[in-house]
């Protein structure tokens, strides 16, 4: 009788590399203009959340600011966050054009830099999701948030417009091995898996944000220029890829398109997710 030789188990991916090649991806091009299009679900979440004038409002994964933005405007003291410096520089010239007094600091979700219970109510718009450490940063932010304080998420849907358009970017440049996909925070089942047992209550709500471009080339267009994942896409493929990558997206905007031949309207879904701490 011999024994049997066990394999070694085949390692994780680098999350600390991983997240310094995101990093990178989202200080390209400029997520800003984007972002800026986005600023109705800032509003409807910090709605959906119930932000209180005179609470403490983290945005983490803040982008350009649109959350710290809403719930500046409900009178909350408003910290905003993100890892990419020139991303809150945008935030903070948006809040200094409104008169808005928000601090503005560096800091990465999965290790943020505040004392645990610090924070009435915890946001993020599109941003916490591409964060490779799903669960670390579930556990941050629950950290953060005091006893009964809320959390109030939205992330694109993996059947969404968004959630197609990353598989069909991932068809075309492979995302890194190992790493559970963004659009996984857009399913009812993974929120309850990072935050069901901490939580008094869990609401989850599909919601929808429309995309208006004057014309699917015009999107395109945009998306390569600006949007970090699109932008380093088209920036890692040879000629014939990129010309590939371009007929998809074109043709999957086509198919969604609901405004005819006058403009571009794709409505893509999201999913809200409020929890309350216990």
């Amino acid at each position: 009788m011999h024994n049997a030789t066990l394999s070694p188990a085949a390692p994780g991916p680098d999350l600390a590399a991983v997240k310094q090649r995101q990093q990178a991806t989202w200080a390209g091009g400029d997520y800003a203009v984007v972002g800026s299009t986005l600023q109705i679900v800032g509003e409807t979440l910090a709605e959906a959340a119930d932000v209180r004038a005179g609470e403490r409002v983290l945005d983490v994964a803040a982008g350009n600011g649109n959350a710290s933005l809403a719930a500046a405007r409900r009178f909350a003291s408003v910290t905003s966050t993100d890892y990419v410096p020139s991303l809150l520089e945008k935030g903070e010239a948006r809040a200094r054009a409104e008169g808005l007094a928000i601090a503005f600091q560096v800091a990465d979700v999965e290790d943020l830099p505040f004392s645990d219970g610090s924070f009435d109510v915890v946001l993020s718009t599109f941003g916490v999701m591409f964060a490779p450490d799903h669960q670390r940063s579930a556990d941050e932010m629950l950290r953060v948030l005091r006893a009964g304080g809320r959390l109030g998420l939205a992330n694109w849907t993996p059947d969404g417009f968004v959630g197609q358009l990353f598989k069909l970017i991932g068809r075309h440049l492979a995302p890194p091995a190992g790493l559970q996909p963004p659009s996984a925070w857009g399913t009812e089942a993974h929120c309850a898996a990072l935050f069901g047992a901490r939580a008094i209550e869990m609401r989850c709500e599909r919601r929808t944000f429309n995309f208006r471009y004057r014309s699917a080339a015009h999107f395109v267009q945009v998306f390569r220029d600006y949007y970090g994942p699109t932008h380093k896409a088209f920036a890692a493929l040879s000629s014939a890829g990129q010309q590939a990558l371009e007929r998809d997206l074109l043709d999957l905007l086509g198919r969604l398109n609901t405004a005819g031949a006058s403009s571009l309207v794709v409505p893509s879904e999201y999913l809200e997710t409020i929890v309350i701490k216990r």
